[in-house]
């Protein structure tokens, strides 16, 4: 049998607390994850995705993208009809208001996530439209 460790693409069934330990990239460890919990723009249903996520203060930034396909990922459309939603981090929920980011903000939290991914302008080149910055921030009933 191949060690998984050695496969292109290692199968899923392998547990991830048995895969060799590899180093990871300072640029990774700059990353978070949360849940995002949308309502639908059309249903009105709690809609849930998990989406990664730079820190700036006390921000958290995501890119709007479908696969770097063209159709905008449903979590974004959702966000532009409903702002306000709740977020889960590790540590606890937090209700924050979403907004894309625009003019010099959106110029300078895309320079971030270019540290991040060397790649990101070829790959957004593959959308016929600007990839949107999304900035959460955190409701004012949060703040206080």
């Amino acid at each position: 049998m191949v060690h998984p460790a050695r496969l292109e693409h290692p199968p899923h069934h392998v547990p991830v607390d048995r895969w060799p330990a590899r180093p990871v990239a300072a640029e990774a460890r700059r990353l978070g994850h949360y849940a995002l919990t949308t309502i639908g723009r059309r249903t009105g249903r709690a809609r849930a995705v998990i989406v990664g996520y730079v820190e700036d203060g006390a921000n958290l930034v995501t890119l709007a993208m479908n696969g770097w396909g063209d159709a905008e990922p449903a979590w974004w459309l959702n966000l532009q009809a409903h702002p306000d939603v709740t977020i889960d981090l590790v540590d606890a929920p937090r209700q924050v208001t979403g907004r894309a980011a625009r003019g010099d903000e959106r110029e300078r939290l895309w320079a971030r996530w270019r540290q991040i991914n060397k790649n990101l302008d070829a790959y957004a080149a593959r959308r016929s439209m600007e990839t949107a910055v999304v900035v959460l921030e955190p409701c004012r009933q949060s703040q206080e």
